[in-house]
């Protein structure tokens, strides 16, 4: 079964950045240029937590984009998205950042931060194509739209996309820790964030460990509830997810929690996430 998705050329040896739900367990890739040429495509890495994937053909004198800096983006701000909605190739719809710093959930499971939303037109065919700036800089990769509303259109900010396609490139894949629990967000009683003088009034609840996990070597319960990792406070799940990142792969850390009423620091040494 086919499908059709956008994608733009990063580096001039054939490196192109899409989304990772377009070319996810592909059997064969195959790419269209806008000089009409049809090239096939290598697939180098692809992160289903971030939704990006890099691509590679074998062509010569490439063209490609500039990744601008989307720390500096602006509300209000005009943007152009250009893609293959439909099959309609290299259209061109414009808009404004309609908001900047959402997060948005992969198809993985885990919250994408800093995700740009925007009113340019977005349809099927457009996901991984470049959302561009005024100046033409690419400032995200477009990913996804919410039906059947109008004018609400997602994409991974170029920042996001530069840091993940630079790993993809250079390992494959992106590498990330992890403890080994199944956590929920629960609140805290306010008693006990008082008593404790805790910077959040919630925190993730353990419902499950693994065997044979970094959580079950380092002492975790079911029942506990995690407030702190290596002295960041912990709110959520996510917030955890993101303190779980490769270099901490191998590295002790502190994890701080209650049980029941207590406070409790244990230490922990979080593993690499298989294949």
């Amino acid at each position: 079964m086919g499908g059709s998705g956008s994608g733009f050329v990063i580096t001039p040896d054939g490196f192109i950045l899409t989304n990772s739900h377009v070319v996810h367990g592909a059997t064969e890739i195959r790419t269209n240029l806008p000089d009409g040429g049809e090239h096939p495509a290598q697939l180098i890495g692809d992160d289903p937590d971030t939704d990006l994937a890099v691509i590679r053909i074998d062509a010569p004198r490439l063209a490609h984009v500039r990744l601008a800096d989307s720390e500096k983006l602006r509300v209000g701000q005009i943007v152009v998205a250009i893609g293959n909605p439909l099959g309609f190739q290299a259209s061109v719809t414009a808009g404004v950042i309609s908001a900047l710093g959402r997060s948005m959930r992969a198809q993985s499971g885990r919250l994408i931060d800093n995700i740009i939303q925007t009113d340019a037109a977005l349809n099927p065919g457009n996901s991984g194509g470049p959302l561009v700036n005024s100046a033409g800089e690419v400032i995200g990769v477009n990913t996804a739209m919410i039906r059947p509303a109008q004018g609400i259109c997602f994409a991974i900010a170029s920042n996001t996309a530069k840091f993940v396609a630079g790993w993809l490139i250079k390992e494959g894949k992106i590498r990330r820790s992890y403890i080994g629990v199944a956590g929920q967000n629960v609140p805290i009683h306010r008693r006990i964030v008082r008593y404790y003088d805790l910077p959040r009034e919630t925190g993730v609840l353990v419902v499950s460990i693994e065997k044979s996990s970094p959580a079950e070597r380092a002492g975790l319960r079911e029942g506990d509830l995690i407030i702190a990792f290596n002295g960041q406070p912990i709110g959520s799940v996510h917030d955890l997810h993101k303190m779980l990142v490769g270099e901490q792969i191998g590295v002790t850390a502190t994890l701080a929690l209650l049980r029941q009423t207590d406070k409790l620091e244990l230490s922990i040494l979080p593993a690499e996430i298989g294949p």
